[in-house]
């Protein structure tokens, strides 16, 4: 017979005694079971340092990331307000630079007013100087029967339009049966027609003026070239009423205004 082998076990008894001694209960517990739970112990205790370690030291850890994300706002803070202050400096920057060109533009306008009067003055001096030059020469020629100050037309007439430097004569339309009549002593130099003008007719009063009377109707004259007339002779005899004359005065080669003949006449 094969001898058999006794594998000795080592356990651990257990024995629960109740205080009343109504019951006790026995437990045989192995050695291999204490060390399993020993071992489990451990490693836990050895993980939860593990974890304790690392939640302190670490950056990344919840423990210190209030500091961290505190000191990052701070950081924050400080570089927006320094980005204030330089925005505020250039904004005051700007303001200096725009006070300073109103300034300098407050000076032109000064300067270029004072120039502006200097100028008005100079000219209202030139200007009162040749006025009075003119209105002496007036003054003068309106003595003379050959200043043309007379109305051209006989009867009442109406200006339906102004001299202008487009329109350089005055547009008169007659009233009633009237005549066309000569503004002053002279000489007829022309006795024309063109397209706009069946008739027209100009006169020079030897004095630097000539007057023109231009008839857009059909019209008749007996006068020539170079005919004299006499101021209020008649040039040419209307048969109706209704009638336009425009009527034409040039001084030195320039046309001028009509009424300003007749008001220096008075």
């Amino acid at each position: 017979m094969k001898s058999r082998r006794h594998r000795h076990k080592e356990s651990f008894s257990v024995l629960l005694i109740s205080n009343t001694g109504q019951r006790t209960r026995h437990f045989h517990v192995k050695r291999s079971f204490f060390r399993l739970v020993t071992a489990l112990v451990l490693c836990v205790a050895v993980s939860f340092g593990w974890l304790m370690y690392h939640y302190v030291t670490e950056p990344g850890s919840a423990g210190v990331y209030v500091s961290a994300g505190a000191g990052t706002q701070e950081t924050e803070l400080v570089a927006q307000a320094a980005a204030q202050q330089e925005e505020l400096a250039a904004k005051d920057a700007q303001i200096q630079q725009m006070e300073s060109e109103i300034d300098s533009l407050n000076r032109r306008n000064s300067e270029l007013t004072t120039e502006n009067k200097a100028l008005l003055a100079a000219a209202r001096t030139t200007s009162d100087t040749g006025g009075a030059a003119d209105m002496a020469d007036t003054a003068e020629d309106s003595d003379s029967p050959a200043y043309p100050s007379r109305y051209p037309y006989s009867e009442t007439g109406e200006v339906t339009q102004k001299y202008t430097d487009s329109h350089p004569y005055v547009s008169i339309n007659t009233h009633g049966q009237g005549n066309i009549l000569a503004a002053g002593d002279g000489e007829v130099v022309s006795v024309t027609s063109d397209d706009s003008y069946p008739l027209m007719i100009e006169i020079d009063h030897g004095n630097g003026y000539r007057t023109r009377y231009m008839l857009p109707q059909e019209a008749e004259t007996r006068l020539a070239e170079g005919a004299q007339v006499g101021r209020g002779d008649v040039l040419v005899e209307l048969g109706d009423a209704n009638v336009q004359l425009d009527y034409q005065v040039i001084r030195q080669d320039q046309p001028i205004d009509p009424l300003i003949v007749f008001e220096a006449k008075g």
